[in-house]
């Protein structure tokens, strides 16, 4: 760590690479948990992996004097390499977002065994009305962000992306549930209290 304090030498250059190392395979081992979630295989994910350590890297070697030893180093180079791979993975839901909420998709619930014919029915009844309900009860903006959040892009990322704060998307979400809980309770899909 002191090495990378320096900022320059054979030393700080063999500090990067080493740090490099670790935040590529730390980078690898998150988009592998996540990738799969927004579509992302082979290549792109590899490619993705190592954009996210190089600029976490970046990140780091900027940021090295604000480094305090509170936790261990790796514990905080960790956390830059794992913001990076969830801001990739967000933009990256932008470029596809029609792949994550396909239409298609939203009638294929699986089927549970045990699952008796009228339950089935019912589940699928509710996920029609549900899609139906964010299709034509919802804005264009809480329709937009409401589908992000349940993709699962973090807000932080969201927030950037659409250029506004965490408390208004809060706010757009809040907004979005109860047009969608109103529509679905006067459906007769849920009950009224609550």
């Amino acid at each position: 760590m002191d090495a990378l304090k320096d900022g320059r030498g054979p030393r700080y250059e063999h500090a990067c690479t080493q740090l490099h190392e670790l935040l590529v395979r730390i980078a690898m081992d998150e988009v592998l948990r996540r990738g799969p979630r927004y579509r992302i295989v082979g290549p792109e994910l590899n490619d993705l992996a190592h954009q996210a350590a190089a600029d976490a890297l970046m990140r780091i070697t900027y940021k090295i004097q604000e480094f305090r030893g509170d936790a261990r180093f790796t514990t905080w180079a960790y956390r830059f390499v794992v913001l990076e791979v969830s801001s990739k993975l967000g933009r990256h839901f932008w470029r596809a977002a029609h792949a994550r909420f396909d239409s298609d998709e939203w009638a294929q619930v699986p089927d549970r065994p045990g699952t008796d014919p009228a339950s089935h029915w019912q589940a699928q009844e509710l996920v029609e009305a549900v899609r139906d309900a964010v299709a034509t009860a919802l804005s264009a903006r809480q329709r937009q962000v409401f589908t992000a959040v349940v993709n699962g892009v973090s807000l932080e990322t969201l927030a950037s992306e659409l250029e506004t704060n965490r408390n208004a998307l809060y706010k757009t979400m809040f907004d979005a549930r109860r047009k969608l809980r109103a529509r679905l309770v006067a459906g007769g899909h849920l009950g009224g209290a609550g």
